[in-house]
Parts: C-alpha cells; sequence; structure tokens
C-alpha cells in the first residue's frame, strides 16, 4: 500500500511503495544482454537513514485533487496533488524529467484551483451515434440543426450548476457533466420544431439514453492557476543573544 511520509524538520517527501525494495538490473561492464547485474535499493530505507532523529509524518491524500495539464498516459510530466496530516494541508508537486527516472516528489509553497476555460458538446460523437441509432434516419440538415440548438443549450453554463459525472477521460483537465432539467425540456422543446412524428419520438428516446452517460454529456476543459503564498520563515536565534543570556545567568 502507498504511504506519503513527510519530514517535519526539512520538509522533505517521499511516498512509499512496495516496490521501494526492488532491485535495479543494470548491464555488465562488457555490455553482454545475458550478464546483467543487480542493484540492491530500498529508497526508504535510506530516506529514514538521512532523516534519521528527524519528526516524521503520515500524509493523506485528498480525493480529487490531481491535476496535471498532460495526459494520463504521458510518463514524463508534472502533477500536483494535495495532501493532509488532520490538520494542514500541503501541495504535492510530483514528476520526473526522464522516462528511466524514478517518480520524485516535493512539497511546494502555494495552492492551485481549476478555472474553466470552455465547455462544449460532443459534436463528432453525437453525429455518429445519431446516424447508428435513430430510425427513421435523420438527414444532414436535421443532424446539423440539432447540433446548433444544442450548442446553444450549451451556451454560457456555470459548470458549478451542474453534476459532474465519473465519465472516463484521458486527460485530468477535462470534465464531464450532466445538462440540468431546465436545459433538458428546453432542449427537447425545441426539438419539436427539427422534428416530427416517429422521428421526434425516436429523438427523444435518443436524448434520455444519453443525457447521464453518454455522447450528451457536456466536456468542459480546465486550466491550473496557481497562487503563491510565502513560506513563514523560522525564527533564527542569534549566537550574540545566546551570549547575552549565559552572561544573565551567570550574574
Amino acid at each position: 500500500m502507498n504511504q506519503i511520509i513527510r519530514c517535519k524538520n526539512c520538509d522533505a517527501i517521499i511516498m512509499k511503495t512496495p516496490f521501494d525494495q526492488y532491485p535495479e538490473y543494470e548491464l555488465s561492464p562488457e555490455g553482454s544482454f545475458e550478464d546483467f547485474r543487480m542493484i540492491e535499493k530500498d529508497d526508504f530505507q535510506d530516506f529514514l537513514i538521512l532523516h534519521h532523529g528527524h519528526q516524521l509524518e503520515n500524509l493523506k491524500i485528498i480525493e480529487d485533487s490531481f491535476v496535471s495539464e498532460r495526459a494520463y498516459s504521458e510518463p514524463v510530466k508534472t502533477s500536483f496533488f494535495k495532501a493532509t496530516n488532520g490538520k494542514d494541508k500541503f501541495v504535492v508537486k510530483k514528476f520526473r524529467e526522464k522516462i528511466d527516472e524514478p517518480l520524485k516528489y516535493q512539497l511546494i509553497s502555494g495552492d492551485y484551483s481549476l478555472q474553466c476555460t470552455t465547455i462544449e458538446i460532443q459534436e463528432k460523437e453525437i453525429s455518429k451515434q445519431l446516424i447508428n441509432e435513430v430510425k427513421p434516419p435523420l438527414s444532414q440538415t436535421q443532424i446539423a440543426a440539432f447540433l446548433k440548438l444544442y450548442r446553444h443549450v450549451a451556451e454560457d453554463i456555470d459548470p458549478k450548476a451542474l453534476e459532474r459525472v465519473s465519465e472516463e477521460s484521458p486527460h485530468p483537465l477535462e470534465i464531464y457533466y450532466k445538462m440540468d432539467d431546465l436545459r433538458l425540456m428546453y432542449l427537447l422543446r425545441n426539438c419539436r420544431n427539427i422534428f416530427k412524428g416517429p422521428q421526434y419520438s425516436a429523438m427523444e428516446e435518443f436524448i434520455y439514453r444519453h443525457k447521464d452517460n453518454g455522447v450528451l454529456l457536456l466536456k468542459a476543459t480546465y486550466k491550473i492557476q496557481f497562487t503563491e503564498i510565502a513560506k513563514p520563515e523560522k525564527k533564527r536565534v542569534s549566537v550574540a543573544s545566546l551570549m547575552g543570556k549565559e552572561k544573565m545567568v551567570g550574574k
């Protein structure tokens, strides 16, 4: 089980994992692929030795706090998440600069939030599903009219007023939302101006079928907004003041 540990004395941090004791292998000096040299490792034990005598504490990752400007599948990237010791919150930077490097963790001063930049409909996916599912078939003019109507419905929506869904996204800055009941009714009502008879009935079924977990979900794109927070300086006691105190005690 993964465990985040912070050194309270110097703010160093480590992610303790089951892989900490996995050995590394490298080629022999001769370069033979059949002759590997095993290097024993214990990252957590090295951390304990380095911070011997320091105060350590466990941190718990705050759920849904992970952010990154690159896709989940990217092996080389910088990500951020939040953690807490039950009292204070910390921002953790997780990164590596080369694919063959181990992940590094670092506490940073400041905080971050997500700012929505765009909300859009899934046009290509909607068009494909309409062609495959709706019978009697729709004309390209009707599909274009529906997309135009749905874009209008999605304009100027505040994502805070929408319900987030657990739709899988390949990117941490893309979040999917359900359209609210008021806009759903507006969409259905205006569909009557585009579709008639059996086509309208088919479109009504299509909308209810895909509104919660399908192509009619609204996709919001976010950017990471950082706020710098000055780190409080630790009080330093000068040698001169300590000598002055010793003289006072000696009198």
